[in-house]
């Protein structure tokens, strides 16, 4: 069984590195002594480019795996439907 993202894997892959480049931005701002405000910026957008690979990753398990676990029925579903929920419960807290 496939996951959800495997159709949009290599996008996902494209944002992570992008986010790891931003993380090695940091740790060189820190090194160089950046001005505060600034290495500040630069963590909400890394906050914010991991933010959209997270609900990226949860619509596509809510629309693939939860649903199909849905038509399913049974026990695996109710487990699907508490995972998702737990998963946003984390997203919300972060």
């Amino acid at each position: 069984m496939a996951h959800g993202y495997i159709k949009d894997k290599d996008d996902y892959r494209k944002r992570l590195r992008r986010v790891e480049g931003q993380i090695r931005g940091l740790q060189r701002m820190v090194d160089d002594e950046a001005y505060c405000i600034d290495i500040l910026t630069q963590v909400s957008a890394a906050t914010k480019a991991l933010q959209t690979v997270a609900l990226g990753l949860l619509d596509d398990h809510l629309g693939h795996c939860v649903v199909d676990a849905a038509r399913e029925g049974g026990p695996d579903a109710e487990a699907k439907l508490k995972e998702a929920s737990d998963a946003i419960a984390r997203l919300v807290r972060a």
